[in-house]
C-alpha cells in the first residue's frame, strides 16, 4: 500500500514522503491516526506541486538549522544527577533531561528529535547523542552526566 506521509513517523519517513507500507500497517494504524493518506495519481500531483513550492522556503530552514547545529557543537552540557556507590546513578539520564539542559543554555529542541546512543544513562561519563535539526541537518552532540553536588 502506498502512502503519503502527513508527518513524520520514526523509523519510516519523513512528511511528504511517498513510503510503501503493509495493508494493515496503513489501513489500521497510519491513516486512522491521520498520519498518512492513500497516494492516488492525483494526490501525488497534488504532492509534487506542493513540493515545488515549499523548495525556496526550505534552502532558508536549512541554513537555520545549520547555524543552530554550529552553536550546538560551540556547547558543553553538563547534567548533574544523583550518584551512589561506583558511579551509579539513581534513576537514569534521558532524552527528556538533555533537551532540558538544551533549553536551559538557549536552545529549545523537542526530545522527539534527540537520540541517545544506547537510550537511557545509567552511569556518569561522557556520552554522545544524535540531535536531528532537519531531515537533511543532524548533529552528533557530546554531553557528560556528572555527580550532583551534594
Amino acid at each position: 500500500m502506498e502512502l503519503i506521509l502527513k508527518e513524520d513517523v520514526q523509523n519510516l519517513g519523513f512528511k511528504d514522503d511517498i513510503v510503501t507500507v503493509k495493508n494493515g500497517y496503513g489501513r489500521n494504524y497510519l491513516i486512522p491516526q491521520g498520519l498518512a493518506t492513500l497516494a492516488t495519481p492525483s494526490a501525488k500531483k497534488v504532492l509534487a506541486e506542493t513540493l515545488k513550492q515549499r523548495a525556496h522556503k526550505e534552502e532558508k530552514i536549512i541554513k537555520e538549522a545549520q547555524k543552530t547545529a554550529e552553536a550546538l557543537k560551540e556547547l558543553e552540557i553538563k547534567i548533574p544527577a544523583k550518584v551512589g556507590t561506583a558511579d551509579k546513578l539513581f534513576g537514569s539520564v534521558s532524552n527528556i533531561d538533555l533537551a532540558a539542559a538544551l533549553e536551559k543554555a538557549g536552545h529549545e529542541i523537542e526530545r522527539k528529535y534527540i537520540n541517545i546512543q544506547g537510550g537511557t544513562i545509567k552511569r556518569t561519563g561522557p556520552y554522545n547523542a544524535q540531535i536531528r535539526l532537519h531531515r537533511e541537518v543532524v548533529v552528533d552532540f557530546p554531553f557528560e552526566v556528572i555527580a550532583e553536588a551534594k
